[in-house]
């Protein structure tokens, strides 16, 4: 018995050292043996990067109405105004940019005593051709926002709210202006812009004390000198646009000095003060004529960079006033683009196109007043195509050229790049 218990425990250790299937082969040549490893992890696919989105922002100067031309766009036959005619040429760039803006330097108080300088009221026709162009945010607050009072500024509001215009800087009542500091957050092609708009003064026409803080106002002094500026408000406003977390905040400002060529100290200093709090664009209105623009690179708190644009006046958009300077005009094509994969928006390319207001100084189908695109007028004269333009025009024409090209920069003028105008369908005038 005691054997047949050895030889039993033996073949039992035996069956437990073997188990129940064939033994593992040994690793050959000392290798170690991995035979119970988890296999390597497949390395896990790059994400592809995403594509950078391109928009192009259009900007124009001041859109005034002085008598000359309200009796112009005034149609007898119709009994009814029609500003088309006049701005009908801007429409192939207005229209095809992704998003365009324009000063409306008068107001539409309403009623039927139509007014010119130094007091605007204007047919609400103009905002009717302004939207119907391709403009889709008028610039409110200028000196001549309160040319009729409050009833005047808040009916122009109305007009543009029932037309589907946006419009930032004037507003109806405090209230109005505090939600969200007076700021439009616009979607430009993609990219979202915060757009904010100031002026200087009211001509010494105060505010509604009823009313207040519905003139976005950059100076502490509007009543007077107009100079000191309003760091507080500019830095709190800029503080509440950055906060929406937009892609680029554009700064529209009426400033500068009239019928001056180019910026005093004092547009400069603003506009440093406006970049160093998170301004990206600064765009200004009231010289009446053209002034230089620029590009800056610009550093932010935390040492990166980012670039910044000035364009100190646009002058006119349309107007009546013939002076030499004061006839010339551009649309200002701004290229946006914005990496999703940084987060960087910038401006990477810049164009304008040469405007001339033409004045033929007599009635002409009701059609005295009429913007031109001055290289597309051009083109069709010296291709006998346009009848109306004469000789004399054409010098105007290409005067017209030379000037933007003398203030603005030749390496900017459209010709130079490969823009083209889209084909727009505006209404039938």
């Amino acid at each position: 018995m005691p054997f047949l218990r050895r030889a039993l425990a033996l073949l039992l250790t035996l069956g437990l050292l073997t188990g129940c299937g064939a033994a593992e082969p040994a690793a050959e040549d000392g290798a170690p043996d991995t035979t119970d490893a988890p296999a390597a992890a497949e390395p896990a696919p790059s994400a592809e990067p995403l594509p950078k989105i391109t928009a192009t922002l259009a900007v124009c100067g001041d859109a005034m109405s002085h008598m000359p031309q309200t009796r112009d766009a005034y149609n007898s036959e119709t009994g009814a105004y029609d500003y088309m005619p006049m701005i009908r040429a801007v429409a192939p760039w207005v229209g095809q940019a992704d998003y365009a803006v324009v000063n409306l330097e008068t107001t539409f108080a309403g009623g039927d005593d139509y007014s010119g300088f130094p007091t605007f009221n204007t047919p609400d026709a103009l905002g009717t051709a302004l939207r119907d162009v391709g403009f889709d945010l008028l610039s409110t607050a200028n000196n001549h926002c309160m040319d009729r009072g409050y009833d005047g500024l808040s009916r122009t509001l109305d007009v543009l709210d029932e037309l589907g215009v946006a419009h930032t800087g004037t507003y109806r009542s405090e209230e109005e202006r505090s939600h969200g500091d007076g700021v439009v957050l616009a979607d430009v092609g993609g990219i979202r812009v915060a757009f904010l708009a100031y002026t200087y003064g009211t001509n010494g026409i105060p505010v509604s004390r009823e009313h207040p803080n519905t003139v976005n106002l950059f100076t502490t002094d509007s009543m007077s000198d107009g100079v000191t500026l309003d760091t507080e408000r500019l830095a709190a406003d800029l503080e509440t646009a950055r906060a929406l977390e937009p892609d680029l905040v554009a700064v529209i400002m009426h400033w500068g000095v009239e019928y001056q060529r180019s910026p005093n100290d004092y547009q400069k200093a603003a506009a440093d003060f406006l970049f160093e709090h998170g301004a990206d664009l600064v765009l200004g209105s009231h010289p009446h004529v053209l002034q230089p623009m620029e590009t800056r690179t610009l550093t932010n708190p935390d040492g990166t960079t980012r670039t910044g644009f000035v364009c100190w006046s646009l002058g006119n958009f349309i107007s009546s006033q013939n002076d030499e300077y004061t006839d010339t005009t551009v649309v200002l094509n701004l290229e946006l683009t914005k990496d999703p994969n940084t987060g960087v928006t910038e401006v990477t390319d810049v164009n304008y196109v040469p405007l001339y207001m033409l004045d033929r100084e007599q009635e002409v189908k009701g059609e005295r007043f009429t913007l031109l695109d001055a290289y597309a007028s051009l083109d069709a004269y010296e291709a006998g195509g346009q009848d109306y333009i004469t000789d004399a025009t054409a010098e105007k024409l290409r005067k017209c050229i030379h000037d933007c090209r003398e203030v603005l920069g030749e390496s900017w003028d459209v010709r130079n790049g490969t823009a083209q105008a889209g084909e727009i369908e505006v209404p039938a005038a």
